[in-house]
């Protein structure tokens, strides 16, 4: 979704609200598609002294399978999206800095996806305790133990010798 900031790029006006949703449906995440519902933007854009920032919430669901357990699970999101927009940039320095906004439209469906995606974990988890799946059985170890014994490192197996006579 395109939204024309030209009037506030050149002064015009000093505040755009906005209140956007997306469908997400058919972005991939790791192979996964992870929105089944929309994604909304609330927020605002606002001209202060010549400087626009953008200050806003996206909020969603998140289906996906966690990483440790491979069970499915879901999460809502909150993302805070803080940006600076400009219509030019002074150096290729300031691109990391700044949301380059040439034309005076920006593309809140891709920056709110790429905030996203940045914001999330490298690993996925149903829950911050997750315990996994046993190595041996392939048991999911959140349900309860399994009955697999803990195979002894061969190095080691000496001093379990000692400990058992």
């Amino acid at each position: 979704m395109m939204i024309d900031l030209e009037s506030l790029l050149e002064g015009g006006c000093e505040r755009l609200t906005l209140d956007e949703s997306f469908d997400l449906s058919d972005e991939a995440l790791d192979g996964v598609f992870p929105f089944t519902t929309p994604v909304r933007v609330r927020g605002d854009v606002v001209n202060r002294a010549g400087i626009v920032t953008m200050e806003a919430v996206a909020t969603g669901v998140m289906h996906f399978v966690c990483d440790r357990c491979a069970a499915e699970a879901e999460r809502t999101l909150s993302v805070p999206m803080e940006h600076i927009l400009v219509s030019a940039l002074q150096s290729e320095d300031d691109a990391d800095r700044y949301i380059l906004v040439p034309d005076g439209k920006l593309d809140l469906r891709q920056l709110t996806l790429e905030d996203i995606f940045l914001s999330l974990p490298s690993k996925l988890l149903c829950s911050e305790d997750c315990k996994g799946i046993c190595p041996t059985c392939g048991k999911n170890l959140n349900e309860g133990p399994c009955g697999c014994k803990k195979e002894v490192d061969p190095r080691l197996a000496a001093l379990l010798d000692l400990f058992e006579s």
